[in-house]
């Protein structure tokens, strides 16, 4: 079945998470030189490079894919202006825009395309999003303006995954792809132009005035480094931010106040436990996690936590179109999760807590530095595991040991095509599957998930897949949770019915279009 995919006559670019500026006095925007300028309150870096690392907020400022996302989370053209897909048989033929320039001047071309996705697919690169592309068996250049991709089996999600930013093989052919010196200054095709790094303070962008989509209304966009949640928003009452993402309580305290703004957005964002499944915990004990899951209070979470905004969650698709509601769930039943403890072998000891074979029923969940809504989270997870008899704590830290730690306040969402975020997380060996999970029968539904375009062929593996998730758990879900961004001068442009991602992925698809007064 070939589609074809044609021009629009709007910002194709996606950005993940962004800025906005002010003076001291919280409502004015700084100048320069009669411009605008935004400050943003964003966490930190050690380096800019889409093609290794799946998260960094700024990627796409800078940088452009061949497509990209609307503001219907739709695949559209970006720097392709169009293709010819079949996705049947796994041909994708790109024709690029004729008129593209690296922020260096020179013309982006095909050999860039071939570069990029190359250096993803090669396994020197570590790179997270391999399993994205493990399917390409060749990719032709056919001209500067005209490359073909070829896969061994249909994917479905193959455009999806063609918005990762593109990189220039002129100045990156050859060069080590975790630690050379471009990653920290680097060049892209995208609205805005890297132009200064104050490390762990703030990375300073300028609107590119070449642009290829039209040259962007904010001048200058200041990534200001603050990792700690209620920090950002000490910073944005004093006007030291102009915007940012904060925690639901904290973004209730400027609600109806002058002079700020409180964007409230839906999400695919949810939180849940990830067990580390290399663990002899969960290596000998995997039944476990049937009990766990009936022992949190999804409800507790979203009320208490993110104060309603947001949803519980049993899975990973809640906000997905391929979800399917009518799959039974592991809902909270305390006495439940102790009958499915006691089943399993484990005595409640005299001071409250389960032991098997002379060893406690006792584990850790650890969260990220700077995180308050996954602590908060953690927290009410570790009451209501320690309420059945489980010693669960949680511990917050600036580094993660992701090989010895025993559980993770993770979180994910797929706003996008479905497999994004299902197939490379728990997949067996795949990109980011951090927890080491392995299921022959999630593995099978995902792999003919992508394969197939026809939608109730995709919805019947999406469901298979869901079910061998209840039966064999890969983690505890908790809630999915919305997001609210705070801004204290008045923007436009913003697409407030947009479904965000993981980390509020999506809100700035559009940046070039803001304007600020």
């Amino acid at each position: 079945m070939k589609k074809k995919f044609m021009a629009l006559l709007l910002t194709l670019t996606m950005i993940i998470a962004l800025t906005a500026c002010g003076n001291s006095n919280g409502g004015d925007t700084a100048s320069n030189e009669g411009g605008k300028t935004l400050v943003y309150g964003s966490n930190d870096y050690t380096r800019i490079n889409p093609a290794i690392d799946e998260h960094g907020e700024i990627n796409l400022l800078i940088f452009d894919g061949l497509m990209g996302h609307n503001e219907k989370n739709e695949v559209v053209p970006a720097l392709a202006e169009s293709v010819d897909a079949d996705d049947a048989a796994g041909v994708y033929t790109f024709h690029l825009r004729n008129n593209v320039k690296w922020h260096d001047g020179e013309p982006f071309t095909a050999k860039d395309v071939k570069f990029t996705i190359e250096a993803i697919m090669n396994p020197d690169n570590e790179s997270e999003i391999f399993s994205n592309y493990e399917d390409v068996t060749s990719i032709d250049v056919i001209d500067d303006y005209t490359v073909k991709f070829t896969l061994a089996a249909p994917n479905v999600a193959f455009l999806e995954y063609m918005t990762i930013g593109m990189l220039p093989a002129h100045l990156l052919e050859g060069k080590d792809m975790q630690e050379d010196g471009y990653f920290k200054a680097p060049v892209g095709t995208g609205p805005y132009k890297f132009s200064a790094w104050d490390e762990g303070q703030s990375i300073t962008l300028v609107k590119n005035e070449e642009y290829w989509n039209g040259t962007p209304s904010i001048d200058t966009i200041i990534f200001k480094i603050v990792e700690d949640d209620n920090a950002k928003a000490l910073q944005i009452e004093s006007g030291e931010l102009n915007f940012a993402q904060l925690t639901p309580k904290d973004s209730k305290n400027f609600e109806g106040k002058d002079n700020y703004t409180v964007y409230q957005m839906k999400t695919s964002d949810y939180r849940g436990i990830m067990y580390n499944f290399n663990n002899d915990l969960w290596k000998e004990n995997k039944e476990l996690i049937h009990a766990f899951n009936c022992a949190v209070d999804r409800d507790a979470m979203v009320a208490s936590v993110v104060l309603g905004e947001g949803i519980p969650a049993y899975g990973p698709l809640a906000r997905n179109e391929y979800n399917d509601a009518s799959i039974n769930q592991e809902s909270y039943d305390p006495e439940k999760a102790k009958q499915i403890i006691e089943e399993n072998g484990w005595t409640l000891g005299s001071d409250g807590i389960y032991e098997k074979e002379g060893k406690k029923l006792t584990f850790t969940i650890n969260c990220k530095e700077g995180d308050q809504v996954r602590a908060d989270l953690a927290a009410i997870a570790c009451q209501n595991l320690q309420d059945i008899g489980v010693d669960a704590k949680y511990e917050v830290k600036s580094k993660i040991d992701w090989d010895g730690q025993e559980a993770f306040l993770i979180g994910w969402g797929s706003p996008f095509d479905a497999d994004d975020h299902t197939y490379k997380v728990f997949g067996t060996d795949k990109g980011n599957n951090y927890s080491a999970y392995s299921n022959p029968a999630v593995d099978e539904a995902l792999t003919k998930a992508r394969q197939t375009t026809d939608k109730a062929e995709r919805q019947k593996y999406y469901s298979e897949f869901q079910q061998a998730m209840v039966d064999d758990p890969a983690y505890t879900f908790f809630c999915y949770i919305d997001v609210d961004y705070v801004s204290n001068v008045k923007i436009t442009g913003i697409t407030k019915d947009t479904i965000l991602g993981h980390h509020g992925v999506g809100i700035f698809w559009n940046v070039k279009d803001w304007t600020i007064e």
